[in-house]
């Protein structure tokens, strides 16, 4: 790959995490202090991209590889999304809302895999060049925090319209990729290809079960993090608190770089292990923590994003790429993406609104809140409790699942 494809990959990557990152880390906050939407509904809106995450696998493989080129395909995308999530941005009503952004979750999860696969595509050794493209998504999405941050906006529709702003210029900038063509002329894929059902048969494998379930678990506590940290953090009086929950992907930049060194002294199991339990003591730290003596947990809840992220995600990605036969690999990333990203996300979101809802508080001076120490206390005791079963009966050192 010459450098000045890598520019351009890496610019892409840039402002694809910078779109997201822009509309996702203070909706919440938006929509719970001046929209006053319940915490059911914060959970449902956040959950419109597990649904997209469910969805976008029919659309990627039935569709964009087959039929259009992905550059054209990706400004088509973030074109229209852009118009869509400003229109989302003007919205004051949950169902208007949720209905728009059904939409514009539908445009934007699919683009993760098309810019994914475009880069791939351009790549001659993805193992050594991806990753160095890929970080600058990270970095978009520190950008992004940052700048919402610092300015004030968190509470306002205005990272929605940067966001969809964002999301236009990148839409452009794709006619300017590199051409790559549909991957799979020809081929009519079906519905078990689309999601990865050919991977049930890995099912056999009880490892491999174990850590389906677990994954799936895991991932219902985990949007309890995603959805309300940033309204928790603006509620209890943190300042600039989108700039300051980026640390956790800048700690996500530094245990990648370190991740080798923890894996091969580790291992998957424990590599996992490590990753729930970062989950559960990130919930516990932000339950004890408050803005004052004790901000420090707070800080330290967001800097375990790095073991959270790494730890849990990426090493499972790399369990299923060892455990699956050459063959299967692809299915079952695709099926493993749908159950944790889409479903267990999904479920997390409904979940965590109910949750927040039913600590909702009203002061004597009539102002709303929430007992944030007995929320975090879910997802934390959740968290443990699916640690306690992946640790009895996950081994990661069974026989590598047949084909057959």
């Amino acid at each position: 790959m010459n450098s000045s494809t890598r520019l351009k990959l890496s610019v892409m990557m840039f402002l694809q995490y910078f779109v997201w990152g822009a509309w996702y880390v203070t909706m919440g906050t938006w929509l719970g202090e001046t929209l006053k939407f319940s915490g059911a509904q914060i959970g449902l809106a956040y959950g419109t991209t597990a649904v997209a995450a469910m969805v976008s696998p029919f659309f990627v493989g039935m569709v964009a590889d087959r039929f259009f080129a992905t550059e054209r395909l990706l400004a088509v995308l973030h074109v229209f999304g852009g118009l869509v999530l400003f229109y989302a941005s003007t919205q004051t009503e949950f169902g208007p809302l949720y209905t728009v952004l059904i939409v514009y979750t539908l445009c934007y999860m699919p683009t993760l895999a098309l810019t994914n696969s475009l880069s791939f595509h351009q790549m001659t050794d993805p193992g050594k060049e991806f990753p160095g493209v890929r970080v600058l998504g990270t970095i978009g999405w520190i950008v992004a925090g940052l700048f919402i941050g610092s300015m004030g906006l968190e509470a306002t529709s205005v990272p929605l319209k940067i966001a969809a702003g964002g999301s236009v210029l990148l839409g452009l900038y794709s006619l300017v990729l590199p051409h790559t063509p549909p991957q799979k002329l020809g081929h009519t894929p079906t519905l078990g290809d689309v999601l990865g059902l050919d991977a049930l048969k890995l099912m056999k494998d009880r490892s491999f079960a174990v850590f389906v379930l677990g994954s799936f678990l895991v991932c219902i506590p985990l949007q309890f993090y995603y959805a309300f940290t940033n309204p928790f953090l603006n509620e209890i009086g943190v300042t600039n608190a989108a700039g300051k929950m980026t640390f956790g992907q800048m700690s996500e930049i530094g245990f990648m770089l370190v991740m080798p060194w923890f894996f091969k002294r580790l291992g998957v199991k424990y590599m996992l292990l490590v990753g729930m339990l970062a989950w559960a003591v990130r919930y516990l730290l932000f339950a004890f923590g408050n803005n004052e003596a004790l901000v420090w947990m707070l800080y330290s809840g967001i800097l375990l994003h790095g073991i959270c992220y790494d730890f849990f995600f990426v090493t499972g990605q790399i369990y299923v790429d060892q455990k699956a036969p050459a063959d299967l690999r692809a299915a079952a990333q695709g099926f493993i993406a749908f159950v944790t990203l889409g479903v267990g996300m999904f479920i997390g979101s409904w979940l965590s609104g109910v949750v927040v809802d039913s600590y909702a508080t009203t002061s004597a001076a009539g102002v709303a809140g929430h007992a944030w120490e007995q929320i975090w206390l879910v997802p934390a005791a959740g968290a443990g409790v699916v640690l306690l079963l992946f640790a009895l009966f996950f081994r990661s050192g069974d026989r590598t699942a047949s084909s057959s």
